[in-house]
């Protein structure tokens, strides 16, 4: 499906104006076999949250290394259809470009619901030198010889996110967002408060 899928992927072009991004995040209890998929829609000017999501259930397809999208794309794509606000741009806490068959879950939920997506991943996928240590400086990921994504540095003195695309973006485009979201800590808000609803779910009974 990965493969059959992948052609239909667009890295050309930008994306316009974006004034709404969803982060999307899905938390596990694996004493209750649960999931939490999370999925917040900020404003960008302000990052504040104009709308959120959640969607609890049982995991339906097992851990695998690079099928990542078949255990996570089903709750967050049931979350985003129960939005009010369609955002301008999928933020997504995993890889997109930068995985064995050029198709992580960025690409996956980007191409399904033709929105524009990035991946902001907290590890690399592939081979990267440290970028240096001033907020925008960054590094290519490789992986197999092929520029894959970016290691970029969001806060000084602090480790990179790893940003790849997903779908209608460009690299330029989606290191100057993450930019724009993270204006305090590592990881861009959009991620930070989607863990956080995720997060802060009681256990069912």
């Amino acid at each position: 499906m990965q493969q059959w899928l992948r052609p239909l992927v667009r890295f050309d072009g930008e994306p316009g104006v974006i004034r709404t991004a969803a982060g999307l995040d899905v938390a596990y209890r694996e004493e209750a076999d649960e999931l939490v998929a999370a999925v917040t829609v900020l404003d960008v000017a302000s990052l504040s949250v104009i709308d959120n999501v959640v969607v609890r259930g049982e995991p339906e397809f097992p851990y695998v290394s690079g099928l990542f999208a078949f255990r996570e794309a089903p709750p967050l794509l049931e979350a985003l259809t129960r939005l009010s606000v369609e955002p301008d741009v999928l933020v997504c806490d995993g890889q997109g470009l930068a995985h064995p068959r050029r198709f992580g879950l960025a690409c996956h939920l980007g191409v399904l619901t033709e929105l524009p997506s990035i991946g902001v991943a907290k590890t690399a996928m592939g081979h990267y030198e440290p970028p240096n240590e001033q907020r925008g400086d960054w590094s290519p990921i490789r992986y197999d010889e092929e520029i894959v994504g970016r290691a970029l540095r969001t806060q000084r003195g602090v480790k990179p996110v790893f940003v790849s695309l997903g779908h209608r973006f460009t690299l330029d485009a989606a290191c100057e967002l993450v930019l724009r979201l993270a204006p305090r800590y590592r990881l861009p808000e959009t991620t930070r408060s989607a863990d956080r609803l995720g997060r802060s779910m009681p256990n069912e009974e």
